[in-house]
């Protein structure tokens, strides 16, 4: 889509320029500069150096680690005691009874393993959450590159802008020698390359900006100044549906299947706590020795806990609450994604309709327009306040082109990435 109108745009200031040599009789003015031997960086690139150095990823997967540990810990079977059990010690003199005692908890109705299903579960919505963090790496980090290739092409007409009003500023002051413009003319000319210069200043300040806001994204505050591949000449990406766009971000949201686990997990707690109903078995066992009757004596035991007050009917009713207040939760988040999709996708669609309009209509007929008035003023019948009124014209559209392009490919980049940004924001589950 941006091809052509970016081809126009590069015509028209070429043949500007070239035409401005002509008037000032000094081809040399416009000697290109030389080429930069940097290679620039791919977004592809980016991206792999934001999943290899953030640091909320780390911390992502370091929480994925603990649970691991949590889940083997939850399925561990209680260890056995072993004690010394001593009677009438000293008795006549004697040593009394004294042997050893073992003791074992029977853990029942298989709590160990509902321990383990809950912690699980716990691990899944984890991955989720890492995955959410990925996306939103991953969205931060193009969208910031965009932010910075639309800064390089507005400092590229910036540039272009200021060779542009030098040429005219000295055509202007040639011809006022010859006295055929005023010395109007010649102030103006003047104004506009001075602004002019003080446009690609800020230009090119903007653009140091956006790239340390891009580091910061990557996870490299000290990554320096290069720039980026420009991809925008190469969009040919098909216009989005709404329904199908909503239908992918409900199925493939980690948002959306994190709150499909929590349902999971809190129905796996439900089962735990019915089986929490269910008492564990202790099991008792001692040898001792009976020094009086120098006998061997064994004895054993077995202790169930009376269920009378305690049925751990509480933990049941909350673990049912958590459960109903799962399946709300995942309604919410469906209704927040619809909310948060329908916002980006208008964004989409104006600029989508805005960057038709500037290629079909609007860029053509500012260049046709600068193009003609360019003539007529080399002909001396067109003043220079014309124009400059529609040379700043022509810039401004060119300026707004970019911004109308960036503000697609912003949207684009939250669509693609399910909604999710702002990485730094917020690290935590």
């Amino acid at each position: 889509m941006a091809r052509t109108v970016l081809q126009v745009i590069s015509c028209v200031w070429y043949g500007l320029l070239v035409s401005g040599a002509v008037l000032a009789d000094d081809a040399s003015t416009f000697e290109s500069d030389p080429p930069q031997e940097t290679v620039p960086l791919t977004l592809d690139q980016l991206e792999d150096l934001a999943l290899q150095r953030h640091p909320t990823l780390a911390v992502a997967s370091r929480r994925i680690e603990a649970l691991q540990g949590a889940y083997v810990q939850a399925g561990l079977y209680p260890n056995p005691m072993i004690g010394y059990h001593g009677e009438e010690i000293g008795d006549e003199g004697r040593a009394g009874q004294q042997g050893i005692v073992v003791a074992q908890r029977i853990v029942t109705a298989g709590k160990l393993g509902w321990n383990r299903e809950v912690v699980a579960q716990e691990i899944a919505a984890a991955q989720q959450h890492w995955q959410m963090q990925r996306y939103r790496v991953i969205s931060d980090v193009r969208v910031a590159a965009h932010e910075v290739i639309a800064a390089q092409r507005t400092v590229e007409l910036s540039e272009r802008l200021v060779q542009l009003g030098t040429d005219f500023q000295q055509t202007a002051q040639r011809l006022f020698e010859a006295l055929e413009v005023s010395r109007r003319d010649v102030l103006q000319a003047s104004i506009e390359a001075s602004a002019a210069e003080l446009r690609l200043q800020r230009a090119r300040q903007t653009l140091d900006g956006r790239w340390k806001q891009l580091a910061a994204h990557i996870g490299m505050a000290d990554l320096p100044l290069m720039p980026i591949e420009d991809v925008w000449d190469q969009d040919d990406a098909a216009p989005l549906d709404w329904d199908e766009t909503l239908q992918r971000v409900l199925q493939e949201s980690p948002e959306w299947l994190q709150a499909s686990v929590e349902i999971e997990r809190a129905r796996a707690d439900v089962s735990r706590q019915f089986a929490n109903t269910r008492p564990d078995v202790e099991l008792v066992g001692s040898v001792s020795y009976n020094d009086a009757s120098r006998d061997a004596i064994a004895g054993i035991g077995v202790s169930i806990p009376l269920q009378l007050f305690d049925r751990n009917q509480g933990n049941i009713l909350r673990a049912r609450a958590e459960l109903q207040a799962a399946y709300e939760e995942l309604h919410r988040v469906e209704l927040m994604l619809q909310r948060r999709l329908a916002a980006v996708f208008q964004e989409y669609e104006n600029a989508f309709v805005t960057v038709g309009r500037y290629q079909d209509e609007i860029l053509p007929t500012a260049s046709e327009a600068l193009e003609l008035v360019g003539q007529g003023y080399q002909q001396g019948e067109v003043e220079y306040l014309e124009l400059l009124t529609v040379q700043r014209t022509f810039f401004q559209t060119s300026l707004d082109f970019v911004e109308a392009f960036r503000d697609l490919q912003v949207s684009r980049t939250r669509i693609a990435n399910l909604l999710l940004a702002n990485a730094l924001e917020d690290p935590g589950p």
